[in-house]
């Protein structure tokens, strides 16, 4: 699966699901209307930058902290397509998958990648284009692939329940 998207930079480690979806608005289980908190403690104006297109560029330990789903859930409904971070959070980064969320680890991607910078992403092979400088990641496993595909653990879980 190749996944391209325009760059919406996160700059700063340790960044904490606290601040980048707000405690209070908890009880909202629709997902469309997570979508204005998103980013709320952290800064709203990159809501701004987001658009169908998006991969999110992020540093160290992104998404520390509590395991709030409303982030990945947000993050999908702005029209996230994958995150690409020096590191993630344990929960953070199962919680993307559970979700549908694709995420990547390449800390060199990271580094190379400016705002609006065009990133292509090859799942199988792990190559990373950013703006036609190559990078290499880790290949997506194929039992991740296949429950982004699906739009997650659940929809996965369906699907096999229903093809068996």
């Amino acid at each position: 699966m190749i996944v391209e998207g325009r760059a919406v930079l996160v700059r700063g480690d340790n960044i904490d699901t606290d601040v980048l979806y707000p405690g209070a608005q908890l009880n909202i289980d629709e997902v469309e209307e997570m979508k204005p908190y998103l980013f709320e403690g952290l800064d709203p104006s990159l809501r701004d930058e987001l658009g169908g297109d998006t991969v999110l560029v992020v540093d160290e330990n992104f998404g520390a902290g509590s395991s709030r789903e409303h982030v990945p859930l947000a993050m999908r409904a702005w029209g996230i397509r994958c995150l690409v971070g020096k590191s993630f959070a344990r929960i953070f980064y199962r919680n993307c998958i559970n979700l549908g969320l694709l995420v990547v680890t390449c800390p060199e991607v990271v580094d190379a990648a400016t705002s609006g910078a065009m990133l292509s992403i090859d799942t199988e092979t792990g190559e990373i284009d950013v703006d036609g400088r190559r990078f290499q990641a880790h290949p997506i496993a194929p039992f991740v692939l296949e429950m982004i595909s699906a739009g997650g653990l659940v929809a996965w879980g369906e699907r096999r329940l229903a093809n068996s």
